[in-house]
C-alpha cells in the first residue's frame, strides 16, 4: 500500500491547476524544489478537486479517513472495494481528487536491509517516479476534509516489490478520473514507472522504534 510518497506546495499545485486549464504541458518550474516533502497519513496535503462550473481548485485535506474501529488512519482505497460500494463507494462516485506528487514509496514485499543503529532487518524501501517526469498524479477521494489514496493491480514494474500500487494518472486522464469514464482507468498495465531503492535516515531525536516516523528522511542510494 502506498503509505509515503512527496508531496507539493499548495502554489506549486495550483500552477499545475492552470496548466490544465490551458492545457499547456505539466513540467515543474526551475524554482521548484528537487524534493518536496514527504507525505505520511496524517499529513496535510494540497489537492486538485473538481470546482464550480466545472472548473478545478486547489484544496487541502488530511491523509486518511478517521475510522471506528481502529486508532489509526484509513489512508488507501482498493478500487475494487469501491466499485461495489462499501466505505468507499459513496466518495468514490460523488467525490474524486488528484494528488499531485514527485514520487511514491513501497516497501519490499520479502527484501529486507539490517538498521545500523538498531541491527534488525527492516523492509526495504523503493521509490516510484515517472520515467522522463518529475510529476506525477495520483487517483484520489475525499470526504470532509480526509482524503484517501486509490490504489489498483500492480504493474510489471511495481509486482516484483509490492502486491498493490497507487492508481498513477497520465496527464491527459485527469478530465476521464474526475469524469463519468474513472472506472475504466483501473487497469494500470500500460503506465510506466522507474523503481529506485532508498534508505531511511533517521533524525537524531527518533528512538529506536521509529523507522516510519514522518521526521525520517528518504535519500537515494
Amino acid at each position: 500500500m502506498c503509505g509515503r510518497f512527496t508531496m507539493l506546495t499548495y502554489d506549486e499545485v495550483l500552477d499545475i491547476v492552470r496548466s490544465i486549464e490551458f492545457g499547456t504541458p505539466l513540467n515543474p518550474e526551475p524554482e521548484w524544489p528537487a524534493r518536496g516533502s514527504e507525505a505520511f497519513p496524517g499529513s496535510m496535503v494540497p489537492l486538485i478537486v473538481p470546482g464550480e462550473n466545472g472548473r478545478l481548485e486547489v484544496a487541502e485535506f488530511l491523509w486518511g479517513y478517521p475510522v471506528s474501529w481502529q486508532k489509526s488512519v484509513v489512508f488507501n482505497t482498493r478500487i475494487e472495494s469501491a466499485l461495489t460500494g462499501g466505505m468507499w463507494g459513496d466518495s468514490l462516485r460523488q467525490r474524486r481528487c488528484i494528488v499531485p506528487m514527485l514520487g511514491f514509496c513501497e516497501p519490499h514485499r520479502s527484501e529486507t536491509f539490517r538498521n545500523p543503529r538498531t541491527g534488525r532487518a527492516c523492509k526495504q524501501q523503493y521509490r516510484f517516479t515517472l520515467p522522463g517526469s518529475p510529476l506525477a498524479l495520483l487517483a484520489g477521494v475525499y470526504e470532509s476534509n480526509y482524503f484517501s489514496v486509490v490504489t489498483t493491480e500492480p504493474n510489471d514494474n511495481v509486482s516484483p516489490i509490492h502486491d498493490r500500487m497507487p492508481l498513477v494518472l497520465r496527464n491527459q486522464e485527469v478530465p476521464h478520473w474526475l469524469g463519468s469514464n474513472y472506472a475504466d482507468l483501473a487497469d494500470r498495465s500500460a503506465v510506466e514507472l522507474s523503481p529506485e531503492r532508498v534508505v531511511v535516515q533517521r533524525s537524531a531525536q527518533d528512538g529506536p522504534d521509529k523507522l516510519d516516523n514522518p521526521n525520517d528522511q528518504l535519500s537515494l542510494f
